[in-house]
């Protein structure tokens, strides 16, 4: 029996789509019936890779940086005349580095206003671009956010800010966009692959400890929270949904 496919016909934007979430994000997507936009900044080789491997067939890499406003325009104009449609928009592209929250020195101007411009400009950089495309099909725009942005714990200051500012402007674009595009977000707290193994055992195992489904996130638990978000919650919009396992009831 083959398995429903409540996206078919859809397309689905995943910006970073190479990396461990977006891989994760971009397959549950394909896997419901969408074609997927992956972009990609720098590997392309991976992110081609991804492409290969998504199920289904209409899928498309598209090499453009969140913060070339350009070039996502032009990204924009050519998903209209190649794919016809835009139903999905998944910002998750950010970047971010480990400082300790007491040094100050370290978290310079240039690493901070990287992080911000990454993770949220880049972000209503592509909601802007797309919003044409999304509002013709009554799409959905889910930003992947981090419970950073509530908790204040996370790799560095800038990092935890600029995820706070976009679970702000989640709900803004939800009130700006409504009723033709919904706006979410999705919140991990920490999630399985690269950053995870580079972190201390004792700490990341400390950490599983006092969450109380006694593990940390999957990429396909935020895979699935997507999904959910795209394909269930038709009423629900200006939300930040948690993927954390309960980590703040501790």
């Amino acid at each position: 029996m083959n398995a429903p496919q409540p996206l078919a016909g859809k397309v689905a934007l995943v910006t970073g789509g190479a990396g461990g979430i977006g891989s994760a994000i971009s397959g549950a997507l394909a896997a419901a019936g969408a074609r997927i936009v992956a972009t990609c900044h720098q590997n392309r080789a991976r992110a081609e890779a991804l492409i290969r491997s998504l199920p289904g067939t209409g899928h498309q890499l598209a090499q453009v940086s969140v913060l070339d406003s350009a070039g996502l325009r032009n990204l924009a104009l050519e998903l209209g005349t190649r794919q016809g449609r835009l139903d999905i928009l998944v910002n998750n592209a950010g970047i971010t580095r480990v400082i300790p929250h007491g040094d100050l020195d370290d978290l310079d101007d240039q690493t901070f206003d990287a992080i911000f411009n990454t993770n949220v400009r880049g972000a209503f950089a592509c909601a802007r671009a797309f919003r044409g495309l999304l509002e013709s099909s009554g799409g959905v725009i889910i930003n992947i956010s981090s419970i950073a942005g509530t908790t204040a714990v996370g790799s560095n200051i800038a990092y935890c800010a600029s995820k706070a500012a976009l679970d702000n402007m989640t709900r803004a674009l939800a009130r700006a966009l409504a009723p033709s595009v919904r706006v979410l977000a999705v919140a991990p707290g920490w999630v399985e692959g690269d950053y995870a193994a580079r972190a201390d055992p004792a700490y990341l195992q400390a950490q599983i400890a006092r969450t109380p489904l006694g593990r940390i996130a999957r990429p396909d638990d935020v895979a699935q929270a997507v999904l959910a978000a795209c394909t269930l919650l038709h009423f629900t919009t200006g939300a930040i949904i948690p993927v954390d396992g309960g980590r703040p009831l501790a």
